[in-house]
């Protein structure tokens, strides 16, 4: 959610700023902003929706060597030109982007700030003008600026531009994510590495209530209290070419089209130089000093955590439980004497999953996350990380970091299985190089699966999944998907249950997508679509090669059962991209949605 790029240096900020705002759109936003500064004061341009559309406005006065940026996704008041970034303060010498939410802000506009104009509805605007209003009190700029962040509750990452000083963009941070780039003679700051690896690979991590004073030649990093920080930066391992689409309509189609190489570089990864599949010593033995695992995750990472749990008790036999993060803040169980918690997460930057870290580790609690970005707050924060190895991801509907999840914790429950004395009656490496075949086989198939999504869900107003046991999971993704990038009202269900209530929905040619790859329940969920199809719906089976029926409309090839979902989920992901491709969405960046949910 929301983006902030910034640049000082010597070169004219402005394409600078918008290919950085162009690498962030993945985050979901809904306007975008920028401001320059130059020898004729700060120029705002900003607009609502699209980049484009900001590029629009850009004219003549659209230059100066230091500039800030922002897409936004709105939280308070609606998307408009008025309440999107940068915003000013009332004399427009502070001129300030901001991601995530200020709590207090309310109560500092009636304690502070009642004499004050504003032109918007947002939290930001009282953080810019309340700064400005402690400068004509006889503060510093930077003592307003440290002033401000210490009396502000909630989340944020700031960066502001002062018109009288050329020489420097201030910036601050407190939850939300936010890095300094260096450069020769220049220094960027941005949300997330992808944006400026345009002109800098190196960048230097932020932690919570700290200021940074950017200028061209350094950054200078304190504590609210003024403390001083020395800390040396690091390399971002990204490919700039990682994140260009090639030859791909879009990202999402590009994305799913990874998934074998992405198991296989897991494989990879994960495999010492005999050939066995291990995770570090210090994840193995918080695994096995855990007498339970807690999931904590949200939207498709949760699936992947309910995959996860099937994997960990009938391959590690340890219980676990799977836990939405944002739940879990407020409705915290009772837990076991040894607990160990597992965070997973694409981003690594989930605000609800990070309030759960932030807690349980005050409790003392161990704790682990699974993440596709290396130095993102959650991997950071927590004692142990494993990384997911599935490249940048920048469609904001997730299909590799789906799988990759799903493989890393088969990964890591196999582990901890031979760390705990038990057998493990397959060999994972060959076993997950048969799922990547298997998933190869199925992005091959793209035609067949797109006459299928034409045929059953392209005018369709909505549509069920049914299976059971772990495809019921799969069942949840595969609904979440075709919610998220098509707006078909979709909802998975476990099949026993929809003569529960929910078969009461099923009208004439009503969508109903099963999966049966488990030969334990096969009959049982080929009987809940004889029920829905008696009613009129219109079936879809999705089954695996030696349960098929001759009827079924998709066979996948076969893998072993409890690595299905890392097979099954494949057609279903492109049965999602089609529908909404010919319902003309927008398949990368659907609306209402952000990629990194940095807001609680």
């Amino acid at each position: 959610m929301c983006g902030i790029v910034g640049y000082i240096g010597q070169r004219n900020a402005t394409e600078i700023l918008i290919e950085g705002l162009r690498k962030l759109e993945y985050r979901g936003y809904d306007s975008a902003g920028i401001a320059l500064l130059n020898t004729n004061g700060v120029h705002v341009f900003k607009e609502k929706g699209r980049i484009a559309a900001l590029e629009e406005l850009l004219d003549e006065t659209a230059n100066g060597t230091i500039g800030i940026g922002h897409t936004r996704w709105a939280t308070h008041g609606e998307p408009s030109r008025l309440n999107a970034h940068p915003h000013q303060s009332a004399s427009e010498r502070f001129t300030l982007v901001h991601n995530g939410v200020i709590e207090n802000y309310e109560q500092l506009k009636k304690a502070e700030l009642s004499d004050v104009d504003f032109v918007s509805e947002t939290d930001t605007e009282v953080v810019v003008k309340l700064i400005e209003k402690k400068v004509q009190g006889g503060k510093s700029v930077e003592e307003a600026f440290r002033s401000t962040l210490e009396q502000l509750h909630g989340s944020y990452a700031i960066a502001m531009l002062d018109a009288d000083n050329s020489d420097v963009i201030y910036v601050g941070k407190n939850k939300s994510p936010l890095l300094v780039g260096l450069g020769e003679g220049f220094n960027v700051v941005a949300s997330d590495a992808m944006a400026m690896l345009q002109v800098t690979n190196q960048f230097v991590e932020l932690m919570d209530q700290e200021i940074v004073l950017v200028t061209r030649d350094f950054c200078r990093i304190k504590k609210l209290d003024g403390t001083v920080v020395e800390r040396k930066p690091f390399t971002a391992e990204l490919d700039a070419s990682d994140i260009e689409k090639g030859t791909y309509p879009n990202y999402m189609l590009k994305e799913i089209d990874e998934q074998p190489a992405v198991v296989r570089r897991i494989i990879s990864e994960y495999r010492d130089e005999d050939g066995v599949i291990k995770v570090e010593d210090s994840v193995r033995q918080a695994i096995k000093e855990a007498d339970r695992l807690y999931i904590i995750a949200a939207g498709t990472s949760y699936h992947a955590g309910l995959v996860g749990k099937q994997l960990f008790e009938h391959i590690a036999g340890i219980p676990t439980e799977v836990h939405i993060a944002s739940e879990f803040s407020y409705n915290m169980p009772l837990v076991s004497k040894k607990p160990l918690f597992i965070f997973i997460s694409q981003s690594g930057e989930t605000a609800d999953s990070r309030a759960v870290l932030v807690h349980v580790k005050k409790l003392g609690f161990k704790t682990l996350t699974v993440t596709n970005v290396p130095g993102s707050t959650l991997s950071r924060e927590a004692d142990h990380t494993l990384l997911l190895y599935a490249g940048p991801e920048i469609a904001v509907a997730s299909t590799k970091a789906y799988t990759a999840q799903i493989a890393v914790l088969a990964i890591t429950a196999a582990d901890a299985a031979v760390e705990r004395g038990l057998e493990v009656k397959m060999d994972l490496t060959q076993e997950l190089s048969i799922v990547a075949n298997a998933m190869q086989t199925l992005v091959d198939e793209k035609e067949k699966i797109e006459a299928l999504a034409t045929n059953y869900l392209q005018t369709t107003r909505n549509a069920f999944y049914i299976g059971r046991a772990v495809d019921y999971y799969v069942c949840l993704e595969a609904a979440l998907k075709l919610k998220e990038i098509s707006y078909v009202q979709a909802e998975g269900f476990a099949g026993g249950e929809l003569k529960h209530g929910t078969i009461a929905l099923i009208e004439k040619d009503t969508p109903v997508i099963a999966i049966a790859t488990q030969s334990h329940v096969n009959g049982a969920i080929r009987s809940n679509v004889k029920e829905v199809v008696a009613r009129g719906a219109k079936a879809l089976i999705v089954s695996m090669e030696g349960l098929e029926s001759e009827d079924d409309q998709l066979v996948l090839p076969e893998v072993n059962d409890l690595l299905t979902p890392l097979v099954s989920v494949i057609p279903l992901q492109l049965l999602a991209y089609y529908t909404a491709l010919h319902r003309g969405c927008d398949v990368d960046k659907p609306r209402n949605l952000a990629k990194s949910v940095t807001v609680e």
